[in-house]
């Protein structure tokens, strides 16, 4: 019976120490998972500030494309009005100088030496050209390039394209 006892009594311990290896083992695991949930919270706690931040920004953005777009259709609107009061303008001033004669070119000026509308002096870096429907010499500012048939003076340019005004 004491050798019963004896072994029954080692057996306990055995299976206490087991117990306590268990024991000690599932403390280190609840520590460990508990590391990782601290880990996990802060990771969260981290991702929920990101997105409020990122939803602020966005507020804020959306907010300030509303005001831009707020401002761009103003700005349409008020180039509408300008637009019409422009209109209007080019109607009354069309209406006005309807009944204007346009003026007949100026003949050819005898003096070849000046540009026969501005009367500038033509010189080394003052080009002349002749005006291919009234002859008149003309300068470069006081001339239009009308493509393949050469240059005219403003006036005759006016007179022929009177759009172009």
């Amino acid at each position: 019976l004491p050798q019963h006892l004896a072994a029954l009594a080692a057996a306990a311990q055995e299976e206490a120490w087991q117990s306590r290896q268990q024991l000690q083992a599932q403390q280190q695991e609840v520590v460990r998972l508990q590391e990782q949930l601290s880990r996990a919270r802060q990771d969260g706690e981290r991702w929920a500030s990101a997105l409020q931040r990122a939803q602020r920004e966005a507020l804020e953005r959306e907010a300030t494309r509303g005001a831009e777009q707020a401002r761009q259709q103003e700005l349409i609107r008020d180039m509408k009005g300008r637009l019409l009061e422009l209109l209007r303008e080019k109607d009354a001033l069309w209406q006005k100088t309807e009944g204007i004669d346009t003026p007949m070119p100026s003949p050819a000026s005898r003096d070849v030496g000046l540009c026969s509308c501005c009367r500038k002096d033509f010189r080394l870096l003052s080009r002349r050209y002749n005006c291919r429907l009234c002859q008149g010499t003309v300068c470069h500012a006081c001339s239009v390039d009308v493509g393949k048939q050469g240059r005219c003076c403003l006036l005759c340019y006016q007179q022929r394209h009177p759009q172009a005004t």
